[in-house]
């Protein structure tokens, strides 16, 4: 009994992901995601309480399994493969998790989803300060903050499928900082 109810859990769980990634959050009602999970919404609401509370649970999942997917990646070796490194992170999130960064991009002006956001990319801007630092540019906070600019708007761009040449922008950014 115990994997039928956290079979139909994952279910809810894709289902919601893809419709909220879809459709956006306000336009998913948990009837569509009962619908499309083959659920009842009864089953929805004893999971995860409300709409609002599966939502943070996509969030929260989402960036965990971000984590641990990408823990070397964001290990600070040497300040020429970090920065490469970080550079090529937008194009390998999108690859790895497409839905959920595409959810992110939707939510970008949901408070609880730009905070979560904002504490996953939070420890990386010192770490990019130091590396264009110890690269000996004149301005590195400056060039921190363009960096993840750009990151910024290429997962974006990435995620809602508006650009597809990501890897060449990635290795024209690489070629700029001559890494």
């Amino acid at each position: 009994m115990r994997e039928k109810t956290a079979s139909r859990r994952e279910k809810i769980i894709k289902e919601a992901l893809l419709l909220f990634a879809d459709k956006g959050y306000v336009d998913t009602s948990t009837k569509l995601i009962a619908a499309h999970a083959d659920v009842s919404e009864a089953l929805i609401f004893k999971h995860f309480g409300q709409k609002d509370q599966l939502l943070t649970h996509l969030i929260k999942s989402g960036y965990r399994r971000v984590l641990s997917q990408n823990k070397g990646m964001l290990t600070y070796q040497n300040p020429r493969v970090f920065l490469q490194n970080m550079i090529n992170l937008p194009q390998k999130l999108v690859n790895e998790e497409p839905l959920f960064w595409k959810l992110q991009e939707r939510l970008s002006h949901h408070d609880f989803s730009r905070q979560q956001h904002e504490l996953f990319m939070k420890p990386v801007y010192p770490i990019i300060e130091r590396a264009f630092a110890e690269l000996g540019f004149a301005q590195p906070k400056l060039e921190a903050e363009f960096l993840l600019l750009i990151i910024e708007v290429l997962w974006k761009k990435a995620a809602t499928g508006e650009i597809r040449q990501v890897q060449d922008i990635a290795a024209l950014i690489a070629e700029k900082y001559a890494l």
